[in-house]
C-alpha cells in the first residue's frame, strides 16, 4: 500500500527542485543584467551650450558705423585747465588700477614728451561710432580732451575733420560732428537689461589696427571705479580683450545693438589682463542729449558723502545687514540737510530702487535732473523712515574741501592725556583748520593712537576727528566727554574721521 504514495511524495520535491532551478536561473539573469547595467555608460546630460556663436553677420552689420579717431594735442595747456596729478613713479605702488587706453605715440604723464604744463604732446588714438546719419559720432572724453584738432576716419577710408560738440569728464563721453550725410549708423540697445554671462563684442582700433574684433562675456554690471573721478558711472565689466586704441569703441550685444562704450581696463602692465570696463550706453545717451542741447551735462546733487556699511558699522548701528549707503557728512544748505538727513543715517533706496552698496547711490542721483524730487528710504538708529528731497544741480565744488593733516605734535600745545580707547587728541589752531578746510571750532587732531582697538579700526596719527557718533567735537575736552558717553553703553563707537580730503566713519571696538 506504500507504492501508490511515492508519486504523491515526489511531486512536491520535484516541484521544489524545478522552482529552485527557475529561481536560480532568474537570479543568474538578474545578476548578469545588473552587471551589464553597471558596465554600461550613463546617459549623457543634455547640452547646455549648443554651439559657440558666430559673430560674422553682426560685424558685417555694425562694422561700417565704427570709426577711428585721432586727436592732435599740442604742448600748451588749455586756458583754465589745471595741471593733472603726476603719475606714480612706480606702478607697483598701485598693484592694480584702471588705465584709459591711448594709441601708440601718446605719452603718459611723467614720461618723456610730457611738457612743463603736464599736457602731453602727440596723437591720441581711439575709436568711435556713428549714432546719426548726418554725422554725430560718439567717443570717450579722454580721447579728445584738450585736442587742438580731431580727425575721424570711416570704414570706407574717408577722413573728416570733426568738431567737438561737447565733452563730459564725469561720464567720459564726448560727442563729435563731421560734415557728412547718409552715413551708416549703429543701433542703440538697452544696457539696463544686461546680465552677467551674456556674450558681447567689441570693435575698435587697438594699437592703430582698425576694425579689430574681440568677443567675451559680461562679467558684472554696476561696477564702481575707485581710482578715477567717475562716481556717476555704473560700469559694465567684461572679459572682452581691450587695449590701447579701443577707447570710445562700441560694446555690442548679440542683437547687434550697442550697449556700452569701451573705456578702461584693470591692469598691472597697462595691457589687457582679462578685466575690461565699458560705460553703459544709457548713461552715454543721457549725456549726448544734454551735450547736443547745451554743450554740457548737468547732474542732480543730494549733498551727502557716503561710505560702505561694514560688519562693525552694522553692529554699532543696530542694522539687520550691511546693505545701504552710510551717511558720513551732510553738506550745509544741501537738499539732504533740508530733507532732515543726518550723519549715520543709512540710505537703503531711492524712489524704490535698492541701494545695496554706497557706490550705487551717486549714479542714481547723478542720473537725475536738478529739481527732481526723490523719496529716500533710510534707517536711523535701526528704525526705518522715509524722507523726500528736491535735488540741486551738482557743482564742481560739491565735495568737502580738505588737505593733508599736519605732523602730530606740531599744534599749539602739548598733547592731552590719553582719552578712552587710547586715543591721544590735540587741539587744532585757526591756521590748521583753515588749511584743512575745516570750520572754526571743528575737529581735534589725533596725536597718537595707543589703544589696540583704535589701531585695528584704522585710526592713525594725523587724522582729524570731526564727530563722535552724530555729535560734533571741536576741542579735546569735548572729544573725551563724548567718547566716554558713547562708551558708557558698552557698544562700539563710531568716529567721523577726516584724512586728507576724505571723510568717513571708523568703528572702534566692533569686535567679531
Amino acid at each position: 500500500m506504500t507504492a501508490p504514495s511515492r508519486p504523491a511524495l515526489l511531486r512536491p520535491v520535484l516541484l521544489s527542485a524545478a522552482l529552485a532551478a527557475a529561481l536560480g536561473g532568474a537570479a543568474g539573469w538578474y545578476s548578469s543584467s545588473a552587471r551589464a547595467q553597471a558596465q554600461a555608460p550613463a546617459a549623457p546630460l543634455p547640452e547646455v551650450v549648443v554651439a559657440l556663436p558666430d559673430f560674422t553677420r553682426l560685424v558685417e552689420q555694425v562694422g561700417p558705423a565704427v570709426v577711428s579717431v585721432e586727436a592732435e594735442i599740442g604742448g600748451k595747456p588749455a586756458a583754465g585747465r589745471q595741471r593733472p596729478q603726476q603719475a606714480p613713479d612706480d606702478d607697483e605702488q598701485i598693484p592694480e588700477f584702471f588705465r584709459r587706453f591711448f594709441g601708440p605715440g601718446m605719452p603718459m604723464p611723467g614720461m618723456p614728451g610730457m611738457p612743463e604744463g603736464g599736457r602731453p604732446r602727440g596723437v591720441s588714438q581711439g575709436t568711435g561710432f556713428i549714432i546719426s546719419a548726418d554725422g554725430y559720432v560718439l567717443t570717450n572724453h579722454h580721447v579728445v580732451d584738450g585736442a587742438d584738432s580731431v580727425r575721424v576716419r570711416l570704414a570706407d577710408r574717408r577722413e573728416f575733420t570733426a568738431k567737438v560738440v561737447g565733452s563730459d569728464e564725469q561720464s567720459d563721453v564726448a560727442l563729435l560732428k563731421i560734415d557728412a550725410k547718409n552715413l551708416p549708423v549703429v543701433r542703440i540697445g538697452d544696457s539696463r537689461t544686461l546680465k552677467p554671462g551674456q556674450w558681447v563684442v567689441a570693435i575698435g582700433s587697438p594699437f592703430g589696427l582698425d576694425h579689430s574684433v574681440t568677443a567675451g562675456i559680461v562679467s558684472a554690471v554696476g561696477r564702481a571705479n575707485p581710482y578715477a573721478n567717475q562716481r556717476y558711472v555704473p560700469f559694465i565689466q567684461t572679459d572682452v580683450a581691450i587695449n590701447r586704441g579701443n577707447s570710445g569703441g562700441p560694446l555690442i550685444d548679440t542683437r547687434g545693438q550697442v550697449v556700452g562704450i569701451n573705456s578702461q581696463i584693470f591692469s598691472n602692465s597697462g595691457g589687457y589682463m582679462g578685466v575690461s570696463f565699458a560705460i553703459p550706453i544709457d548713461v552715454a545717451m543721457n549725456a549726448v542729449k544734454q551735450l547736443k542741447a547745451t554743450g554740457k551735462v548737468e547732474r542732480g546733487q543730494l549733498g551727502v558723502q557716503v561710505q560702505a556699511v561694514n560688519r562693525d558699522n552694522a553692529k554699532a548701528l543696530g542694522l539687520p545687514d550691511t546693505r545701504g549707503a552710510l551717511v558720513g557728512e551732510v553738506l550745509p544748505g544741501s537738499p539732504a540737510q533740508r530733507a532732515g538727513i543726518e550723519r549715520l543715517d543709512v540710505i537703503r533706496s531711492v524712489n524704490g530702487q535698492p541701494i545695496v552698496d554706497s557706490s550705487d547711490l551717486p549714479p542714481i542721483i547723478g542720473g537725475m535732473a536738478p529739481g527732481s524730487r526723490v523719496t529716500l528710504e533710510i534707517l536711523r538708529d535701526g528704525k526705518p523712515r522715509s524722507v523726500t528731497a528736491t535735488l540741486d544741480a551738482l557743482t564742481a565744488d560739491a565735495g568737502t574741501p580738505g588737505g593733508e593733516a599736519r605732523t602730530p605734535g606740531s599744534g599749539p600745545g602739548a598733547p592731552a592725556q590719553a582719552a578712552p580707547l587710547g586715543i591721544v587728541a590735540q587741539e587744532l589752531d585757526a591756521a590748521q583748520r583753515q588749511r584743512l578746510g575745516l570750520r572754526p571750532g571743528e575737529g581735534v587732531l589725533v596725536a597718537r593712537v595707543q589703544g589696540e582697538a583704535a589701531r585695528d579700526a584704522g585710526l592713525r596719527a594725523g587724522d582729524v576727528i570731526l564727530a563722535v557718533g552724530r555729535q560734533d567735537v571741536g576741542s579735546v575736552a569735548a572729544f573725551e566727554a563724548r567718547l566716554r558717553e558713547a562708551r558708557a553703553g558698552g557698544k562700539p563707537v563710531m568716529l567721523l574721521v577726516r584724512r586728507g580730503s576724505a571723510t568717513s566713519y571708523l568703528t572702534v571696538g566692533g569686535g567679531d
